[in-house]
């Protein structure tokens, strides 16, 4: 398997005598689910978030270490691209409200400054709400406002957001933690769909998602990465006491 991102010795403080993160190691292969576990304030977001550079936003925040991407360090490559290649998904949809479903789905280019032809926008934007599976609950509505959908429809539509600028690797920080149990099957069924095309990393505080839509899983805890691997492997046979304490509702 190909490895499609290579993060080596990350670290990310908050403030200068505090980690969010230390010490980071892994590789992630193209078309894997890559689920982060471990319980709150371990330091899975702040991984997810150092991927696109997001920590770049806030200056007080340091980084160091390295993130390849197709081997090329991240770190060195223009901020607003490695934002395009590696696509967010937050926790809470966010379609931005003043904009249309069709604009929604469009929005990342607009904001890259990319110029299209209608042709061309008609085109992404369909791909891209037929790939996400809302195309055909929306096809006739994609001048109303995003913010008409319903919790999942969202979500999906902030998906379809993402993929229209056919990124490298999407990232995922919970994003069925704000759905109602069907909103969230979708969403998985989705995952399992997205990975034919593309490289996923999702964190998750549900141990049971993980099990269901990951090929890998991190586990973190305290800022460190504890143990990564097959997730079929580490949930039967977990390697350090750490993760199966977790696993087993010990400690979340």
């Amino acid at each position: 398997m190909t490895n499609i991102l290579e993060i080596k010795n990350l670290s990310v403080s908050y403030s200068p005598e505090k980690k969010a993160i230390e010490d980071v190691t892994a590789a992630v292969g193209e078309n894997t689910v890559t689920a982060i576990m471990g319980p709150s304030g371990c330091g899975k977001s702040t991984l997810l978030r150092a991927i696109n550079r997001m920590h770049d936003l806030y200056p007080e925040i340091k980084t160091t270490g390295e993130i390849l991407l197709k081997g090329e360090n991240i770190f060195k490559m223009n901020a607003m691209n490695v934002r395009r290649l590696a696509g967010m998904v937050f926790q809470r949809p966010n379609p931005f409200p003043t904009m249309s479903i069709y604009d929604n789905v469009l929005a990342g280019y607009k904001l890259n400054g990319i110029k299209l032809k209608k042709i061309e926008k008609d085109e992404i934007a369909e791909k891209s709400l037929v790939a996400v599976g809302l195309w055909n609950e929306v096809k006739d509505s994609l001048n109303k406002r995003g913010s008409f959908l319903s919790g999942g429809q969202q979500q999906r539509l902030c998906i379809a957001r993402t993929i229209a600028l056919k990124p490298e690797i999407i990232l995922m920080d919970e994003p069925t933690s704000a759905l109602d149990p069907i909103a969230t099957n979708k969403i998985e069924d989705l995952i399992l769909e997205l990975k034919q095309k593309y490289t996923i990393i999702i964190v998750t505080h549900n141990m049971s998602q993980a099990a269901r839509v990951s090929d890998k899983s991190m586990f973190m805890y305290l800022g460190k990465l504890i143990e990564y691997g097959d997730t079929k492997q580490m949930f039967t046979k977990p390697a350090d006491k750490r993760t199966e304490e977790y696993l087993t509702g010990v400690f979340g």
